[in-house]
């Protein structure tokens, strides 16, 4: 079996990640201390597919450790409605892959212009969205040319938490993120938590969790959809109880993302209820040991691989999605 670009790409991840940590550590240091100094009212995040998912990471992230309200970007709003938003003291952050998308770099100068301190974490550092911001935080990711991002989200969510463990001055935290490289390679070398023999005739599923959790269930229906044809939607556990629990009649099968963290103990017992209502659950769950704002990057380490995997075996190519490329123009 030939080795695809989103599985070499993948596997590139943990040298990736140490030498962005390295490399962007001076400037997350100047950010973070600017930062303290001047705190954001309000952060909003900018992006689109995984790069949106990101966001969402980010989201729940710089909520529970710093304590500031962070809003998702509708990119519609300023792209069609032409609406110029008040951002006055608000961190806008923008993260691309590639810095190319028009609407993403639309984004960074209707936000400068509504105020905002913009700062993008983005691939190409002499990319248009890179000359459109007021800071940069790069990913160090190198090429990737496998239209399934993989190394780039997980590049996106160190940036972030480099700079979110720098900024609160948590140090256990700032730990787990500096022991990122060792810990994603040792997930690499973890039992398969997605096999082909679970998804043999899958074509709709569920991905659940809470908080970070939820975060990375977002990326993980996307890949599925993506690279497997398969239809996934990513749902809270709370919320997959208001009303889309019903589907489970149908002998759905539901991913369970185990995140143990403060949230475990309420999502778990959400499980139990969609189990009892009849779900197939599968529990995505990668036994390394790190600190839970970080777990979620050995999670999706670990799935990136297995989906390939299971593309491979399915006679698909994970290369190569129907209908998509690597740079989509939106407005």
């Amino acid at each position: 079996m030939n080795k695809s670009l989103m599985a070499m790409e993948a596997l590139q991840t943990p040298e990736v990640v140490a030498t962005q940590l390295s490399a962007n550590l001076q400037q997350s240091m100047s950010l973070a201390a600017q930062f303290r100094r001047q705190a954001p009212s309000a952060i909003m995040m900018v992006g689109r597919g995984t790069s949106d998912h990101a966001g969402m990471f980010a989201k729940y992230l710089f909520e529970i450790e710093l304590g500031i309200p962070v809003l998702l970007a509708a990119p519609s709003v300023g792209g069609i409605y032409k609406r110029t938003l008040a951002l006055t003291d608000c961190l806008v952050i923008l993260i691309s892959q590639s810095g190319q998308s028009p609407d993403i770099v639309n984004q960074a100068k209707l936000a400068k212009a509504g105020g905002a301190l913009c700062l993008a974490i983005v691939n190409d550092a002499d990319s248009p969205l890179a000359k459109a911001v007021d800071k940069v935080l790069p990913l160090h990711a190198g090429p990737e040319k496998a239209v399934a991002a993989t190394k780039s989200y997980l590049a996106s969510l160190t940036a972030l938490g480099q700079l979110t463990a720098l900024w609160s001055q948590n140090h256990a935290l700032l730990t787990a993120v500096s022991h990122l490289p060792e810990t994603l390679k040792e997930a690499q070398f973890h039992p398969a938590v997605i096999s082909a023999e679970e998804f043999r005739g899958v074509t709709n599923c569920m991905v659940l969790g809470r908080g970070l959790g939820y975060a990375i269930a977002l990326e993980l229906a996307l890949k599925l959809k993506e690279v497997l044809g398969i239809h996934a939607e990513a749902f809270s556990s709370a919320e997959f109880l208001h009303g889309p629990v019903t589907l489970v009649a149908h002998s759905l099968t539901v991913l369970n993302i185990v995140i143990e963290d403060e949230s475990h103990a309420v999502h778990q017992q959400q499980m139990q209820e969609i189990r009892r209502r009849g779900a197939r659950v599968i529990n995505i769950d990668v036994t390394t040991d790190t600190h839970p704002r970080m777990y979620p990057l050995l999670v999706m380490q670990r799935c990136y691989l297995d989906i390939e995997n299971v593309a491979q075996s399915f006679n698909l190519d994970p290369d190569s999605p129907p209908g998509l490329k690597k740079v989509t123009e939106t407005e």
